[in-house]
């Protein structure tokens, strides 16, 4: 494939959603919309779902609600694959806690992101660093991934990676070796500090990796006061900054969304040039620098400190 569109959704998390009947109602009208502009693909942030807090139990204990998430999760996600089906869209259906397994007799969950593909495929990621809230089990116990999944969609070499993991650096290296073609960060920062550690991040990832990064995250809290949340979200399309591709490496962006802006838009990102970024990557276009294929390794550090 030499050009994929996608459309970023920076959905608003504050109005409360009746039943999952409704949100699920629309969902399936993005995907609808997404599929009128010819877009491949229609990604959700991370913790989408928390929406659905707005009809859980009354008497949900705080510390069930990520196996509330989960169980409706199961029953939402085949419904994601309906819509997937029908429309002919891709959709990443943001994340959902999804079962790990019990630890010390206590049920433990992943924050794991979905892309569902009309043809029946799922594909998933756990996120694989945690956030202080989510080490101090808010809602349930989470843990970490473990595994890297890279797979092929529309023919393109991809991998999806959960809001604070673009921060690492070193998962990044092993990113870099692998050849991926899109890498897609569902996101959900709480303040305009997350924001900008995730989104500039993935722009710098794009550019040492030489590889079209998307990067979303969500607006506002469920139950939030909009006036007062710091909740941030947005979404941008990065690329190499290479005069092959991109004079700043910015494809296509959606503006930092505050939840008193009360907005809930999509960022409608066309003809991304996948191809030309692979032509680049693998020295088959000429490249002003290629950082990705940079090793230290033969580097001694010289530290009186820290002698080697």
């Amino acid at each position: 494939m030499e050009h994929v569109s996608i459309d970023l959704w920076a959905a608003n998390l504050e109005p409360v959603v009746p039943d999952l009947a409704t949100w699920l109602a629309g969902l399936e009208a993005k995907a609808a919309q997404a599929a009128l502009r010819g877009a491949h693909m229609l990604v959700l942030p991370e913790f989408a779902c928390a929406q659905w807090l707005g009809f859980a139990p009354i008497d949900l204990p705080i510390e069930n609600t990520l196996g509330w998430l989960f169980e409706c999760g199961e029953i939402a996600l085949d419904a994601i694959a309906a819509i997937s089906a029908r429309h002919g869209v891709s959709i990443i259906a943001g994340t959902i806690p999804f079962a790990a397994g019990f630890v010390d007799g206590l049920p433990t969950y992943f924050n794991r992101a979905w892309l569902l593909t009309p043809d029946g495929m799922r594909h998933h990621q756990d996120k694989l660093s945690l956030t202080p809230l989510e080490m101090h089990g808010a809602g349930g116990i989470t843990v970490h991934g473990q595994t890297i999944n890279v797979f092929e969609w529309n023919g393109l070499r991809t991998a999806m990676i959960i809001c604070l993991d673009s921060e690492f650096t070193d998962l990044w290296s092993k990113l870099g070796t692998l050849n991926l073609d899109l890498i897609i960060i569902p996101a959900k920062t709480d303040m305009i500090t997350g924001y900008n550690r995730v989104f500039s991040c993935a722009r710098a990832r794009a550019i040492e990796l030489q590889t079209v990064v998307c990067v979303l995250g969500a607006v506002g809290v469920p139950f939030g006061q909009p006036l007062t949340d710091t909740g941030v979200g947005g979404a941008s399309v990065f690329t190499p900054c290479d005069i092959g591709v991109s004079h700043d490496g910015i494809y296509a962006a959606l503006a930092p969304q505050s939840a008193a802006m009360m907005t809930d838009h999509v960022l409608m990102a066309l003809d991304i040039p996948v191809g030309a970024c692979r032509r680049l990557r693998n020295g088959h276009a000429e490249a002003e620098v290629c950082p990705a294929l940079w090793d230290a390794s033969h580097l001694v550090v010289n530290d009186p400190l820290h002698p080697q």
